[in-house]
């Protein structure tokens, strides 16, 4: 496993992040340690989560993925082992004030959240999604008060556009609070013009770590899916109504021919895609068992040539109709 610093930071993280969303849903308690100790084994040392999951799971609630991992912690003993992320931002629960980033939300959340981790101290705490309902130096002063009191070591934004970005740093600056030190967009091949039209500058410009998550399109870029055959998946539906493009599919068509030419399968081809963007710190994977992630994990060992990034970069190109007037 090779390691990476994130953005500006002294934090070392493996090159894939171990993504838990599916923990609780898809994925019961005693499989998802089996997946935990195959992750942890393998080298991968950063573990991704969020308080709200997995709650639209069957018999499922918010936490339940925390509480998975919580106990994968204590019964391991491996807590000084993994770097631990997790999320605040979603609803909790029906009450007005159990959402959002306000400073009282922020508080709660964390202290719920350390009790279902096991842990005294989260090492990347993230803004789920904005709150416009909240002024932004109050969820930095929050998030400046834990970062000072130990119990949080950096603070990152998942799903903020460009213009919120810099807005953050902007505020972090004059008022002298903790800076965002890292985003988390979603990108792959059929999900890249908002990355690189509008996030890539100001990730450059400010030195910011990418987590990013969804680097197979939600299980488009498998090619398990057809235009007349959804696969057995809680997650089909979702994923036909975000990806189901002939420019998709062509992307697809194109991934099966370099697999070929590797004797790799065409997940693997598109995690190496991913790993080929040094701006991209380490793409956040997700896994339904071990067999399925030492899989992925073969991505690692790809090499694609400059034709086969150029032919999947072309296949998937974003440009715009007024970019080729000009």
């Amino acid at each position: 496993m090779m390691f990476k610093k994130l953005g500006q930071t002294g934090l070392k993280i493996s090159r894939f992040v171990l993504g838990t969303m599916q923990m609780g849903w898809i994925v019961n308690e005693e499989d998802s340690h089996k997946l935990l100790d195959a992750a942890l084994e393998a080298g991968i040392n950063t573990i991704d989560t969020a308080d709200i999951y997995s709650k639209w799971g069957d018999g499922s609630y918010p936490g339940k993925s925390e509480e998975i991992i919580g106990g994968w912690i204590t019964d391991r003993g491996v807590r000084e082992d993994i770097v631990l992320a997790t999320k605040v931002r979603g609803d909790m629960s029906d009450r007005p004030n159990d959402a959002g980033l306000s400073r009282r939300h922020i508080m709660n959340a964390f202290e719920g959240s350390l009790g279902r981790l096991n842990t005294e101290w989260v090492d990347i705490y993230w803004s789920h999604w904005p709150d416009q309902d909240t002024p932004m130096e109050e969820t930095l002063r929050a998030y400046t008060n834990l970062i000072e009191s130990g119990a949080v070591h950096y603070i990152g934004a998942s799903n903020h556009t460009a213009a919120e970005i810099v807005e953050s740093l902007w505020v972090s600056d004059v008022n002298g609070l903790e800076r965002y030190e890292a985003i988390q967009p979603s990108y792959s091949l059929a999900r890249r013009r908002d990355f690189e039209k509008h996030l890539r500058p100001v990730i450059e410009k400010y030195g910011l770590g990418v987590t990013s998550y969804s680097p197979l399109g939600g299980g488009f870029l498998t090619g398990k899916y057809s235009k007349d055959k959804l696969p057995d998946s809680k997650r089909a539906d979702t994923t036909k109504t975000r990806y189901f493009k002939d420019r998709n599919f062509r992307i697809v068509d194109t991934l099966k021919e370099v697999a070929a030419a590797h004797d790799a399968s065409i997940p693997q081809i598109a995690l190496a895609w991913v790993l080929t963007q040094n701006i991209v710190t380490a793409p956040i994977v997700g896994a339904n068992s071990p067999e399925q992630l030492a899989e992925n994990l073969k991505a690692l060992e790809l090499k694609l040539t400059d034709d086969d990034i150029n032919r999947l970069n072309e296949v998937s190109d974003w440009v715009e109709m007024d970019d080729l007037a000009r």
